[in-house]
């Protein structure tokens, strides 16, 4: 997995390449990043060269106005799934933790997380993104990832991995800007930096107790078997 893969696209890399029992994640099928405003010309050239047909943004409607995609005449279908019920300011005014954003996101949005599923399977090279490419697409990407069968330590470092590419001068712009909306918060730098495996893991275990695993999360909200067949299928070599 390449960080940085495309210019300009913070947290932007390939999913191929991960352990899933004997096998591996495909290279080149499915993507995820933080947000597309700052691509570049280079950027530009190599979305083009990567062949994505699909990007999934996970973004609400405020942020993408904020924030637009970066996409100039690519013949690509972008495919909207806002996945918070409220604004991202609004988490940061709540001061929630991680587990309990992440719990959200999964009560409460369990059919777009099923659609963005659906919308890998509909066409690829696929890129899910979000902002900062590291809750939202965090948590869906390893939903995917686990339910295809990529192994469960793999799944969890995939994620942790974000932290690792997050620019520390951005870090540190998007701390301050918080701490002056918002001195007493306890969760603003995870909310903002962190991906720590341990949240994952609580996670992916909390599916498992509720659902079965992460499989079944998906088959509870309307996947059916021949979809997660095809996932495996798409996903896994």
């Amino acid at each position: 997995m390449t960080a940085s893969l495309v210019s300009g696209a913070t947290n932007f890399r390939d999913v191929g390449g991960l352990p899933a029992g004997d096998g591996r994640t495909r290279e080149g099928v499915l993507y995820r990043s933080g947000n597309l405003v700052a691509v570049d010309d280079s950027g530009v050239r190599t979305l083009r060269q990567l062949g994505i047909r699909r990007v999934i943004d996970l973004r609400d409607d405020a942020e993408v106005a904020h924030a637009p995609s970066r996409l100039d005449d690519l013949a690509i279908d972008v495919q909207h799934e806002p996945l918070f019920l409220g604004s991202v300011a609004s988490f940061f005014a709540k001061d929630v933790s991680l587990d309990d954003l992440y719990a959200a996101i999964v009560d409460d949005s369990a059919e777009r997380v099923v659609a963005v599923v659906r919308g890998i399977l509909g066409a690829q090279p696929a890129l899910v993104h979000c902002t900062v490419g590291k809750d939202r697409t965090g948590v869906t990407v390893a939903i995917v990832l686990d339910a295809a069968g990529v192994d469960r330590e793999a799944v969890i470092a995939d994620y942790a991995r974000t932290e690792q590419l997050l620019p520390a001068e951005r870090n540190a712009a998007v701390l301050r800007a918080i701490h002056a909306l918002h001195p007493r918060a306890v969760h603003a730098e995870a909310l903002a930096t962190r991906s720590p495996a341990p949240v994952m893991r609580t996670l992916l275990e909390r599916l498992d107790r509720e659902h079965g695993s992460p499989a079944g999360y998906l088959r509870a909200h309307g996947v059916t078997d021949d979809e997660l067949r095809r996932l495996r299928e798409l996903l896994i070599v």
